[in-house]
Parts: structure tokens; sequence; C-alpha cells
């Protein structure tokens, strides 16, 4: 159970927007004990559910977010990162890049997702996220049912109509390992020590690429950080909203 008074008293305060963008079947929830540690300045959580391609979600944010921000992704949402730093990046200040890797799928990660889209078409859709979950957390995690009922709560609100087109987006995403190397303001690359989606190696691409990046690697943490250890997360997110 996260102490919400005690991150509370962790905040760190600027006047810098921070724009928040969630992975797949996941909500603002995915972020909640970072929301409370930046609360007293001005936040956005993206929306992830409304197109069918990454440029499409990153176009979307871009028309909403303020004129310049730090930018923070966790997986899906780090490849959204990605895009909105390469389509506009003047007016990112800062990149954060959680859970997540610069490279396209590979065949096997690509079938795996046209078997979800035939699954969640043909009504199977509540099924998919409980079976993922182990795959996604700590396996000390593997019997967190308070941890495991926000991550399915977080799918079935997001739907299978959203969950199909964030699967059709990711398939078509580009390579971004080039468009890093352009990426000059300060950036964060954060890794779970046991993620078993994303491999350490790519954490370590990306912070090769960034000109001006920190990598910190999470100690018994999964794939999804803002959760399984958040204040380990909050940390490396404060430190990196106050690096020059």
């Amino acid at each position: 159970m996260i102490d919400f008074e005690q991150e509370r008293m962790k905040k760190v305060v600027t006047d810098e927007p921070l724009v928040f963008i969630p992975g797949l079947a996941a909500t603002n929830a995915l972020f909640a004990p970072q929301i409370v540690a930046f609360m007293d300045q001005p936040l956005m959580i993206a929306d992830t559910c409304n197109a069918d391609t990454i440029t499409g979600i990153a176009e979307q944010l871009l028309a909403q977010a303020p004129e310049t921000f730090a930018l923070a992704g966790l997986s899906m949402g780090g490849y959204v990162a990605m895009e909105v730093a390469r389509l506009a990046p003047k007016r990112v200040t800062r990149l954060a890049l959680m859970s997540t890797n610069a490279r396209t799928d590979s065949p096997e990660q690509s079938e795996n997702r046209h078997k979800q889209i035939r699954i969640a078409q043909d009504g199977g859709y509540d099924k998919i996220v409980p079976g993922l979950y182990p795959n996604w957390v700590h396996p000390h995690r593997h019997d967190d049912s308070e941890l495991k009922q926000t991550v399915i709560d977080m799918a079935q609100e997001v739907g299978a109509e959203a969950f199909i087109r964030q699967q059709t987006a990711m398939l078509t995403r580009i390579d971004q390992r080039e468009n890093l190397k352009a990426v000059n303001c300060p950036a964060l690359v954060l890794i779970g020590d046991s993620d078993q989606i994303t491999p350490m190696e790519r954490a370590e691409e990306m912070h090769a690429a960034l000109p001006n990046s920190e990598l910190v690697t999470v100690p018994e943490c999964g794939h999804l950080a803002t959760l399984e250890q958040p204040r380990a997360t909050i940390s490396a997110l404060q430190a990196w909203m106050l690096r020059g």
C-alpha cells in the first residue's frame, strides 16, 4: 500500500509542466503515486486511447499540452514520448523513458500483438491482461492481489476497442534510435532490474544514444516501475526534474 501522505511530503515543486503518458491498457492510475508527489506543479495525463498510430497519439498530445513541458512515458507511453520529441523537439524540456525501448517489434512480438488483437475482437479481452500480468511484474508481485486488481481495473477502463487501437499503433511504430541522438534536453532512462518485457540492453542502448541522459535501474522491479517501486521511481523523477 502506498502512503500517499508520505509521498506528498516528498514532492518537488517547480513551475515546469509535466506530462505523463500511460502504457498499454493503462490509465492515469499507472502514475497515481507520482501524481501525488508532483501535484503542486502543472500536470497532464496524455490520452492514448483514441488514435491507432503512435504519431496520431503524439499529435493529439501536442495539441492539448502546454507550449513547453517535461515528458515522461512508460512502455507504450515511451514510444509516444519519443515520437513527441521527434515531432516537436523545442517543446520538450525534459524526456523520461521508463520501461521502454527505441526499436520496433521483433517478429515474435508482432505476432503476439496480432494474436491479442484477434482475441479482443473475438470477445476475449477480459482474459488478456490477467494472463499478461505475471510477465509485467517482478516475481515477488505475482501474488500481490492489490496490484493485480489495479492493473485489471485499468485495462477494463481502457476497454477492448482502445486496446486494439493501441496494439495497432505499436505494430506500425518507427525505430527511434537515430532520432534519440538529437534529443539534447535532460533525459532519464529508467528500467526495472527484472523487467521481462524490456531487456536491460535496450535501456542501455537508449542511454548511450541520448546525449544528456541518466540511466537508473530500479531493484526488485518488473515492467511497471511506477506502481511496483513508486518511491524509487519518484526519487529518479525528482532528480531528473531538478537536473540542469
